[in-house]
């Protein structure tokens, strides 16, 4: 079996699975369209690709030599998840997909620099995969491991983008839409809720 079905098979159940940055996906994409959430994407992913980059040359031994860093991490991001859910609660006041606020770049960037998942996933990646990697491509291993990811990353935002955008023409009614924000915004906040309360901080103590 190819490494490349190998590392798909492992993979992909953990980005498409519903975590932060996916469910903030689907809430743009219901709120401004696929178009106005390109912006959200691009900051998402290119720093996600600086992040793959960072970690498969030389941070992540950093990180596990210093843990704390990633708790802290997960606490500060659980902080900007609420912010956002409270940003998806508020649009609904503003039903019209004109009048709401799309999330930009800037925003994507934050998400996804304060995402621990993100993070996780990336350390789980080249802790699987990188010796085989280099085994296969030599020193272009690391390297075609974060262009794998980032193709994988591209492709499945791009269908939660979608998916939360065809949710939204289901209905025309201003109240279906209002409900959509809310579910979206109670999500984030159960994400962050269980950031928050399922830290290791408060297992060691230090807090």
């Amino acid at each position: 079996m190819s490494l490349f079905i190998i590392w798909f098979s492992a993979m992909f159940p953990l980005v498409f699975s519903p975590g932060p940055a996916n469910i903030v996906f689907a809430a743009s994409g219901a709120n401004v369209g696929v178009r106005r959430s390109l912006g959200l994407l691009a900051g998402v992913d290119i720093v996600y690709i600086l992040k793959s980059l960072l970690v498969g040359y030389g941070l992540g031994k950093v990180v596990e030599s210093h843990p704390m860093a990633l708790n802290i991490t997960q606490l500060i991001g659980a902080i900007y998840l609420i912010y956002l859910a409270t940003k998806f609660f508020a649009a609904t006041k503003n039903i019209s997909a004109n009048d709401n606020k799309k999330l930009g770049f800037i925003d994507g960037a934050l998400l996804q620099i304060l995402n621990s998942k993100g993070w996780v996933l990336v350390f789980i990646m080249f802790t699987l995969f990188s010796g085989q990697a280099n085994d296969t491509f030599g020193v272009l291993g690391n390297l075609i491991l974060v262009l794998w990811l980032a193709i994988l990353n591209i492709s499945v935002h791009l269908v939660w983008i979608k998916a939360g955008d065809l949710l939204a023409r289901v209905s025309n009614d201003p109240n279906y839409n209002k409900w959509l924000n809310r579910f979206y915004g109670g999500c984030l906040y159960l994400v962050a809720a269980w950031l928050i309360f399922d830290n290791e901080i408060w297992r060691e103590g230090l807090i």
